[in-house]
This record gives C-alpha cells, sequence and structure tokens, in this order.
C-alpha cells in the first residue's frame, strides 16, 4: 500500500489509536491502558500505520521469552480492504523475527472471521478455544499459533 508508513507508536498517537479502538473493539481499551502499554510494559512493543500524517491502524505485541503474544491489530474503518493489517501482521512477524522469536500466538474473538483469515494466511492455525474469554458478552476466543 503507497504512503503507509509503519512506525513504533508514540504517546501522540494514542488518541487516534483511541478513535480506531473505539471502532473495532465492542470493549475497547482506554488511554490509560496504552500509556501504560507505552512506558511501563518492557515486553510491550507497539506499531502504528501513518498515511500522509493520519493514523489509519496500529498494532501490538508482548515479547515473553521465546514468544510473542499479539495483542491487538486494528484498521480504522475507511482504510479496511486495503491491505493495511497486513502490513500491520507483516511488521510484527518481522519484530520477533528479528529477536529470533518463532513462535506467536494470539485470541480472537470466535465470531471475527476476517481477522482468523488474516491471521491464517500468515500461517497461524487454530489451537483450541477459551470459553467466555471476552466478558462483554461472554464470547469465546479461538485461540492460534504460528509456529516457524
Amino acid at each position: 500500500m503507497s504512503n503507509v508508513i509503519i512506525r513504533g507508536m508514540t504517546e501522540k498517537d494514542i488518541d487516534e489509536v483511541l478513535e480506531i479502538e473505539k471502532e473495532a473493539f465492542e470493549t475497547p481499551w482506554s488511554r490509560d491502558a496504552f500509556v501504560l502499554e507505552l512506558i511501563k510494559n518492557q515486553l510491550a512493543k507497539y506499531i502504528v500505520a501513518d498515511k500522509d500524517n493520519k493514523i489509519v491502524g496500529y498494532g501490538g505485541l508482548w515479547l515473553i521469552l521465546d514468544e510473542g503474544h499479539i495483542t491487538n491489530i486494528a484498521v480504522r474503518a475507511s482504510f479496511r480492504g486495503q491491505g493495511i493489517g497486513n502490513l500491520l501482521l507483516e511488521k510484527l512477524i518481522d519484530i520477533c523475527e528479528e529477536r529470533e522469536i518463532n513462535n506467536m500466538t494470539l485470541e480472537v474473538r470466535k465470531s471475527n472471521l476476517v481477522a482468523q483469515a488474516l491471521y491464517k494466511k500468515y500461517g497461524f492455525l487454530d489451537c483450541g478455544i477459551r470459553k467466555g474469554y471476552y466478558t462483554d458478552i461472554k464470547e469465546d476466543a479461538v485461540i492460534m499459533w504460528r509456529v516457524k
């Protein structure tokens, strides 16, 4: 996708990230949650997709020993279907590979078939279910793993 730069998230990006978060998720993260992830969580790495100085997507990852745990990926509604989710996921995979982390995991809503298809495209496999993981509506999560 032209004119899209994937870069590290900064505190200045949080307002726009929160807009995307509210569009994308039934139970959005708070400003405090993102600030804590950026400032205090030494295991966290967050990135944004910047198109013409507008944040159009973001993704997050926890780097825990030999495992990368994707916390979230979201794209602004008006920019979906343009490959931005692919770019974000590719960068999260690159971050892990640069650190010689070959195992990646995530949880995704059972109903979120679009996200599951994206993850499967990059080698993630369904490996289990977490019953009632999403407490807002007691929805199950599909556990997915990518092992290189």
